[in-house]
C-alpha cells in the first residue's frame, strides 16, 4: 500500500466494477464471440456479413448521437436494429431479433463467477458501512452475485454521463447523504475513476485486477489518495 494524501475518516466506500473487481477484457471478448454465434445460429442471414459490419452500424450510431457514448447497452440495441434492418428483418420479427440478441449478450456479458474471497472481502466491507457501486459499463450485479452487497448501483447513461463526469459521483453522494470528503472511490483507471472522482471532492484508492500497477506507466495528471497491491487492504483503512 502506498499512500501519496493522508486520509481522512471514511463513512462509505463506492466501487467501480470492470477491471477492479474482476478481469472483464476476456469477459467481453467471448460474450461478443457468443452473440455472433447466437446470431448466426437463429439468424442464419448474419453469416453475409462480419465484425465490420457492425461495427460500421455502432459508429452510424454513434455519430448521429454522441451522447450514445454514455449509454453503451442503448448504443448495442440500436446498432442490432440497424443491422438487422440492413439484412431486410422487419416488424415483429425485426423486435424479436433486437431482443433476444441484446438478452443474449447482456447474460454473457455477466456469464462468469467471481473468486470467493470477493465476496468475503465486500461482505466484511459492506457489515461495517454502506457500499455504492459506479460504473461506465452494465455488468448484472444480481447475476455475478454482488448485488447484496451494494446498497446502490449508479450505471452510466445519457442522463448520467460516463466518469470521469462526476455526474453519477454526484447522484451517489446525493444518495448516500453523506459527505464526499468521506466516500472513498475505488477503482482501475487514472483518468475516468481517480481524477472524476476526485473531481467531485471524492477520497480515492487505486486498484486495477487486469494489469500490473507501476503509476508511472500510466496516463494521469493526478495522484490517488491511495495505492493498493491488495484489495484487502481496504479493511485496514476503515
Amino acid at each position: 500500500m502506498i499512500f501519496y494524501k493522508k486520509l481522512k475518516p471514511i463513512h462509505a466506500i463506492t466501487f467501480d466494477l470492470d477491471d477492479t473487481l474482476y478481469e472483464n477484457t476476456s469477459v467481453i471478448v467471448k460474450a461478443e464471440h457468443s452473440l455472433i454465434e447466437f446470431m448466426h445460429h437463429h439468424y442464419p442471414v448474419t453469416k453475409s456479413v462480419n465484425k465490420d459490419f457492425w461495427r460500421a452500424q455502432q459508429k452510424a450510431q454513434f455519430l448521429a448521437n454522441p451522447l450514445l457514448k454514455n449509454d453503451m447497452g442503448k448504443l448495442r440495441q440500436l446498432s442490432l436494429e440497424s443491422g438487422f434492418a440492413a439484412l431486410g428483418l422487419s416488424g415483429d420479427e425485426l423486435s424479436a431479433a433486437i431482443e433476444q440478441c441484446f438478452e443474449h449478450f447482456y447474460f454473457q456479458r455477466s456469464n462468469f463467477c467471481l473468486h470467493q474471497s470477493i465476496h468475503s472481502l465486500m461482505k466484511a466491507l459492506s457489515d461495517k458501512l454502506p457500499l455504492v457501486a459506479i460504473t461506465n459499463g452494465n455488468v448484472n450485479l444480481q447475476q455475478i452475485g454482488l448485488d447484496g452487497y451494494f446498497s446502490a448501483c449508479f450505471k452510466a447513461s445519457t442522463e448520467l454521463p460516463m466518469k470521469p463526469n462526476k455526474a453519477m459521483f454526484a447522484a451517489a453522494q446525493v444518495y448516500l447523504d453523506i459527505p464526499s470528503e468521506n466516500i472513498l472511490h475505488v477503482g482501475d483507471n487514472l483518468q475516468t475513476d481517480i481524477y472524476g472522482a476526485l473531481k467531485a471532492g471524492y477520497q480515492t484508492a487505486w486498484y486495477a485486477e487486469d494489469r500490473k500497477m507501476n503509476i508511472r506507466t500510466e496516463k494521469t495528471q493526478v495522484l490517488p489518495h491511495v495505492q493498493l497491491s491488495q484489495l484487502t487492504q481496504l479493511l485496514a483503512l476503515i
